[in-house]
């Protein structure tokens, strides 16, 4: 079986999807399937490399440039890099398609009628975008969701919302993954409150601003938080108030030193807003808090509870400061209860690896 998979955005890319789409290829190339990753250059940084993971045998990697020679070198365009992936597509008729963006997979549709496409929805756009551009988002997505051989989402929410806004197809649901690491560091459950965490971007929706607030409520805590752009950490940092938990701003680090992060942290913190994109988020960031053995507090979201039951989280209103400082506090004040809760989602972490997706994925691939 050959696959190209087609990513019309620059890789490395400081974001979740650029992290899911190098596990992705690699993991399904490892099993055997002849994966052509078609991508964007981010000179001088390796695709994958980047996020510390090593191409496999099987996995071809195709650079192709969205913008004009020099000097019309700043003109970018989805229509210049399908111009060149259609040459890709040329010289391996027999691929499936495979795609994570809406727009190029309504271009393809348009251009090539009958080509078996796989399409991977993370989120609904007709809910997501600019109200100025709903409509024609809805067309692109009926006509993808029409059209394409397969459509896998990556939550349960965003398989029955768009089945609720296009009507009934078969949507394969397949969450996204973690690498789950063998050994942990101890962690010194005693002091849980001193080992507090939140990874992730300070996007509105992710309630960054929330947990800084939540700080007020939380004397004697710290709390660390990896992510963020230069202009996102100065406005948090304004915010932050005189008292309370004690905060420490990372910024953007390397995947490997956040990583480290979270596997001496006691408590991560997802503080999701309950805005449409937060509906339809599968959050690495929360396979990768249980994984590295963490007790989790997180917003009371469907999207999220589809992967934590009631007793396996610390469940907070969202968009509420003082409701998340509480849930927070709760385990601070009952570390035996935070280190349970922390082993249970490092264990149950285990069926979400990328491995275990891939290999999913490849099923539903080989079907069609």
């Amino acid at each position: 079986m050959r696959l190209l998979y087609a990513f019309p955005e620059p890789l490395p890319l400081e974001r979740a999807r650029g992290v899911q789409v190098a596990h992705a290829v690699a993991e399904l190339a490892r099993l055997g399937v002849e994966v052509e990753l078609a991508y964007v250059p981010n000179p001088p940084l390796a695709p994958l490399a980047y996020y510390g993971v090593e191409a496999p045998a099987g996995l071809r990697l195709t650079p192709l440039a969205r913008t004009l020679p020099w000097p019309l070198a700043r003109v970018h365009s989805n229509r210049l890099f399908l111009w060149r992936l259609e040459r890709r597509i040329d010289a391996s008729p027999d691929a499936l398609l495979f795609l994570r963006h809406l727009k190029l997979a309504a271009l393809l549709l348009q251009s090539r009628p009958g080509c078996r496409l796989v399409y991977e929805a993370h989120e609904v756009f007709s809910d997501t975008a600019p109200a100025a551009k709903r409509a024609r988002q809805f067309d692109m997505e009926s006509r993808v969701l029409r059209q394409a051989a397969l459509v896998i989402a990556n939550s349960v929410p965003t398989a029955e919302r768009l089945r609720e806004l296009y009507g009934e197809r078969a949507i394969e649901v397949l969450p996204n993954g973690v690498d789950w690491p063998e050994q942990l560091p101890p962690k010194d459950w005693a002091q849980a409150g001193q080992h507090i965490v939140y990874a992730g971007s300070f996007f509105g929706w992710k309630g960054v601003a929330d947990l800084v607030q939540a700080a007020s409520g939380l004397p004697g805590c710290r709390i660390e938080l990896f992510g963020g752009d230069a202009a996102q950490l100065e406005r948090e940092r304004s915010r932050a108030p005189a008292g309370g938990a004690q905060l420490e701003f990372r910024g953007h680090v390397p995947q490997q030193e956040v990583m480290r992060g979270l596997q001496t942290a006691c408590i991560a913190v997802l503080p999701n807003r309950d805005d449409p994109d937060s509906r339809f988020t599968s959050p690495i960031k929360l396979f990768e808090y249980m994984a590295a053995g963490c007790a989790v507090v997180a917003s009371d979201l469907p999207s999220l509870r589809a992967v934590l039951a009631e007793h396996e989280a610390v469940w907070v209103r969202p968009g509420e400061p003082s409701s998340l400082a509480e849930g927070i506090r709760r385990l601070v004040a009952d570390p035996e209860r935070a280190r349970r809760m922390g082993e249970g989602a490092r264990e149950k972490a285990r069926g979400f690896t990328w491995r275990a997706r891939a290999g999913r994925l490849a099923d539903l691939l080989r079907a069609i």
